[in-house]
């Protein structure tokens, strides 16, 4: 997952597949726009006025945890 924020446009997007596709919007709601791409699967979430819906603070940078399937 790749999370970009853009300081100067106030958006947020999160891409949660990286390869390589053709995708179509879906917005959802004034501030919400879908990227569906293959299999009707969300591939991005983009998050326009970002700054009024997040504390980006907290979110920005992201911290991350990676576990191993073994681990659980």
């Amino acid at each position: 997952m790749q999370i970009q924020y853009n300081s100067n446009t106030d958006l947020l997007y999160l891409r949660l597949d990286s390869r390589k596709q053709q995708v179509v919007n879906k917005r959802i709601s004034d501030d919400i726009v879908l990227d569906i791409g293959d299999d009707n699967r969300i591939v991005g979430i983009e998050i326009l006025d970002a700054s009024k819906h997040l504390n980006l603070d907290e979110l920005l940078p992201v911290k991350h945890e990676v576990t191993s399937e073994a681990a659980k």
